[in-house]
C-alpha cells in the first residue's frame, strides 16, 4: 500500500448542495416512526443531512460491493471492505425545510494502522454543512478500510452483558427499515439489503445495520430526553449489528451530558456515544 500516494488526497475538497423537501422529511419521519413539522421553514429532524446531496454515481460505475468505484473524492485505498468507524457533530443551528443545504467536504487525514486481522486504513473527512448560507453542522467522519473476510469467518461478536440505560428502547432491524434508510441516503452498499452477498461474500451472519442510522437513533434519543438538540455529539463504532436479532438504544445521564450506546442482547456494545448541551 502506497501510503504517500494515499496521503496526497489530504486537502482534496468537494462541495454538493440539495434542497430539503417536505417529502424527504415525511419519508425520514416515517422510517423512524417519528413526527415533526413538514411545512416550509420548519426545523428539520436531526441528522437528516445524511440524506441530502449524497454521492450519485452511475450504476455502471459501482464496484462489486455497491459502493462507487475507488479513486474519486476519497483515496483509492486497496482494501475491499469500507465502513464507518465513528464521527462527531457540532450543531450550530437547524436545517430548515425548503432551504438549500450545502455540504463542503475536505479530506483531513489518511492513516495506516495494523489491526488484529490485518491492515487498517483510516480516512478522516470534515464536512461543513450550511442551510441557506447559515452554519448548521460541522461533522467529522471517520472511515475505515480493511481486508475482506473469508465467508463464514465473521460471526456476531459476543461479550459481557452490558447495562441497560436509565432510558432504553428496543429496535427491530427489519429488512424494510434497512432498505428505506439505504434508499433515503442513496447508499448502494450491498451489506445493508442483499443478504446472500452480506453472508456469502462479506462473511456476515446477516444484513448489517447502518452506522449512521445507529448514530441517528442515539442522537434522537438524547434530544428526546433533554427536550432539545445537543450542542455536541460524538460516537464510535465498536462492533457490528445485524438483522438477525433486535438491539437496544440506551441513554444514561452523565456529569457533563449523556452517555448513549447500542447493543445486542447479551452484548457487546455496538456503538457508544456522548452528547453534551
Amino acid at each position: 500500500m502506497d501510503l504517500d500516494h494515499l496521503r496526497s488526497w489530504i486537502g482534496r475538497e468537494e462541495t454538493a448542495s440539495d434542497v430539503l423537501s417536505p417529502t424527504l422529511v415525511r419519508q425520514f419521519n416515517a422510517t423512524f416512526d417519528r413526527t415533526s413539522g413538514t411545512e416550509p421553514g420548519d426545523a428539520a429532524p436531526l441528522l437528516i443531512h445524511f440524506c441530502l446531496a449524497p454521492p450519485i454515481a452511475p450504476t455502471a460505475e459501482l464496484g462489486p460491493d455497491g459502493h462507487p468505484a475507488r479513486g474519486g473524492f476519497l483515496p483509492p485505498v486497496p482494501l475491499p471492505r469500507r465502513m464507518w468507524a465513528g464521527g462527531a457533530f457540532d450543531f450550530h443551528g437547524p436545517i430548515r425545510i425548503d432551504e438549500e443545504v450545502t455540504r463542503c467536504s475536505v479530506i483531513t487525514d489518511v492513516v495506516l494502522k495494523q489491526g488484529r486481522t490485518g491492515p487498517l486504513c483510516f480516512v478522516t473527512v470534515t464536512h461543513e454543512i450550511s442551510s441557506a448560507g447559515r452554519p448548521a453542522v460541522t461533522e467529522r467522519q471517520d472511515i475505515v478500510y480493511r481486508d475482506a473476510a473469508s465467508p463464514g469467518n465473521v460471526a456476531a461478536s459476543r461479550g459481557l452483558a452490558v447495562p441497560t440505560g436509565s432510558q432504553s428502547r428496543r429496535v427491530t432491524p427489519s429488512g424494510p427499515l434497512l432498505f428505506r434508510y439505504s434508499a433515503m441516503t442513496f447508499n448502494g452498499h450491498r451489506i445493508h439489503y442483499d443478504t446472500p452477498y452480506a453472508r456469502d461474500v462479506e462473511g456476515y451472519p446477516g444484513l448489517v445495520v447502518h452506522g449512521p442510522m445507529q448514530a441517528t437513533l442515539l442522537c434522537q434519543l438524547a434530544a428526546d430526553q433533554r427536550g432539545s438538540a445537543p450542542r455536541l455529539f460524538r460516537f464510535r463504532s465498536l462492533s457490528p449489528l445485524f438483522d438477525d436479532v433486535d438491539f437496544t438504544i440506551n441513554a444514561t445521564p452523565a456529569d457533563d451530558g449523556m452517555n448513549l450506546w447500542t447493543a445486542r442482547p447479551g452484548g457487546p456494545i455496538a456503538m457508544e456515544a456522548t452528547a453534551t448541551w
